[in-house]
């Protein structure tokens, strides 16, 4: 339960940061570059020491943990993009929404149980995320400049992205990943996601399309240290519900959308509606029902 908790809470930390991020006017992309450099890092300081070496290459995960790389690194910066060009609402939704895909496929590549109880979870699931992410007349964000095709495409790209991420690593945890392979999985992942990042800001200084700002290195350390563990946390979650990743991950998605709506009306003064509302106590049903149906 506690990794469950550690998961909730620091991957609702993750999205709260990327608001102060806007609100400080650090680019994102820089942020996020820097934040898998601190992951690595941190994912070191964890092991002891930096885990990759030759021999890293050779290993059944390393292919994985290359493309899920790649895709931490891209996922974040269509959030991103997604969050400024159409609105933290879409964004949310859409990355939320995806919590269909890993519990479709934990039931039909693992064979794991499903009843009348979860099912219905995860529709009252769904609905509870686009209550509780349904933002006021006031707050929708003006789009009139993206065509039609872009604004369909980016939150579909976010949620076959998210839910992809979340089954691939329900899929390298339970074929591939042990105690003793863990660490060194997840940094070279990071690894991955760093040097995608660093490639692409080196690309865009060199051609003066972006200007370096030096605050984004202590946003990356700000985001990067709870992002690691945030991962770890759901690697080590899965691992100690093995077969029961159907619900554990509903769960933690869920719990994420309260946890994250309540610290945003909190700590930044979101105004939520009784719409928004009714969505956080139908999560809370959801969640009981995935978890005990």
């Amino acid at each position: 339960m506690l990794y469950l908790i550690g998961s909730i809470v620091l991957t609702s930390y993750l999205t709260l940061s990327f608001k102060a991020v806007e609100r400080f006017n650090i680019p994102l992309l820089q942020a996020i570059v820097f934040n898998y450099v601190f992951c690595v890092v941190t994912g070191s300081v964890v092991n002891g020491s930096f885990p990759i070496g030759s021999s890293t290459v050779d290993q059944p995960w390393f292919p994985w943990a290359m493309l899920m790389g790649g895709i931490f690194f891209s996922l974040f910066n269509v959030i991103g993009f997604t969050t400024q060009k159409i609105g933290v609402a879409v964004a949310s939704v859409a990355n939320k929404l995806s919590l269909v895909i890993p519990f479709v496929a934990s039931i039909y590549l693992y064979n794991e149980p499903s009843t009348v109880l979860k099912v219905a979870g995860i529709v009252i699931a769904l609905l509870a995320v686009f209550l509780t992410c349904l933002p006021s007349h006031g707050e929708t964000a003006s789009h009139k400049h993206l065509s039609r095709t872009l604004l369909i495409a980016l939150p579909l790209v976010i949620f076959v992205g998210s839910g992809a991420l979340d089954t691939m690593i329900k899929y390298v945890e339970q074929g591939f990943i042990n105690e003793s392979n863990n660490n060194e999985y997840l940094i070279t992942s990071f690894a991955s996601a760093a040097t995608v990042g660093l490639l692409t800001l080196a690309g865009l200084l060199l051609s003066g399309k972006a200007k370096f700002d030096p605050r984004s290195i202590l946003a990356g350390l700000l985001i990067g240290v709870p992002n690691y563990f945030s991962i770890w946390c759901l690697v080590h979650v899965l691992k100690l519900y093995e077969g029961r990743s159907s619900a554990i991950i509903p769960i933690n998605n869920m719990g994420i959308v309260l946890f994250s709506s309540v610290m945003a009306w909190l700590l930044f003064k979101e105004h939520l509606t009784r719409t928004n509302w009714i969505g956080i106590l139908l999560s809370l049903g959801a969640i009981a029902l995935i978890a005990f149906g």
